[in-house]
């Protein structure tokens, strides 16, 4: 579509539906267009392929670099949030490998009490990595486990400990609820605990991700996103949305199973791999 053709009507109702498509949703591709056609006067652009770089310029532009993290705290507990199936349990242990190979101690909390095999996926990664799991009996309160784990953390000198909890649907407002009292019971283990809330996003959820992030914003104060599964065909596109209306920083892009498959979240690499190369 941005080849060395006359940019005309139909070129930017093309882009509008490929910008569309990458999940910016509507209102962010109407003021994506707006800027490039603003461009296109002052620049003097004439050829569609010139539309390449100056649309890369214009995402990237509407991107943050993550902000460096706060490790102050000892421990820092870290809670990961979200709707079921969005990738929390293998997230948590792409973390502790990353915090691991900062030189940091780790300590995990299964707090997804709700579902066994979270549990025992924990474990199983705990013990690949050598992290210990505090985690509690079956259907147990998810609150004493997030305590547990604080207190542990505490009495082991641990310096980070990745707080797992349970897949929840953002519309359940008795689930969101829930997820308050733990958040609650964990700063009651420790004064300031949870030091950040992240939310994990599925980048397949599309804009429907903005109303999940709304709702867990305002239950349980989330400080920074994780966009996972960017290695499948999705585009990711409504980390625009999220930042631009929530100020939601992106921490981490998930680029598939492996526990070292977590990278800083990069604007111009996401751009890259949202749009067509030059």
């Amino acid at each position: 579509m941005l080849g060395a053709t006359e940019i005309t009507d139909e070129t930017w109702e093309n882009l509008e539906s490929i910008l569309i498509q990458a999940d910016l949703g509507m209102d962010t591709a109407s003021s994506v267009l707006d800027s490039l056609r603003l461009t296109t006067r002052t620049e003097g652009l004439l050829q569609s392929e010139a539309l390449n770089s100056a649309l890369k310029a214009e995402l990237i532009s509407r991107l943050q670099s993550p902000p460096v993290l706060d490790f102050s705290a000892r421990p820092t507990v870290i809670f990961l949030v979200g709707v079921n199936g969005s990738g929390k349990t293998t997230t948590a242990a792409k973390l502790g490998q990353r915090f691991l190979d900062e030189g940091r101690s780790v300590l995990f909390g299964a707090a997804d009490t709700f579902r066994a095999a979270a549990v025992d996926q924990l474990q199983v990664w705990g013990a690949r990595l050598g992290v210990a799991v505090v985690a509690g009996a079956a259907e147990s309160d998810p609150g004493a486990v997030a305590f547990s784990a604080v207190q542990s953390a505490l009495a082991r000198d641990i310096e980070v400990v990745l707080i797992d909890t349970a897949g929840r649907l953002h519309t359940r407002s008795n689930l969101m609820e829930e997820l308050k009292k733990v958040h609650r019971v964990a700063g009651k283990a420790l004064t300031g605990a949870p030091h950040h809330v992240w939310l994990v996003l599925d980048s397949t959820t599309g804009q429907n991700a903005l109303h999940q992030a709304r709702a867990f914003l305002d239950a349980v104060k989330v400080t920074g996103v994780i966009l996972t599964k960017l290695d499948s065909s999705a585009k990711g596109g409504m980390a625009f949305a999220i930042q631009h209306e929530l100020g939601l920083p992106i921490l981490f892009a998930g680029l598939g199973e492996q526990a070292q498959d977590l990278t800083p979240f990069d604007p111009a690499a996401f751009v890259a791999g949202m749009m067509p190369a030059d």
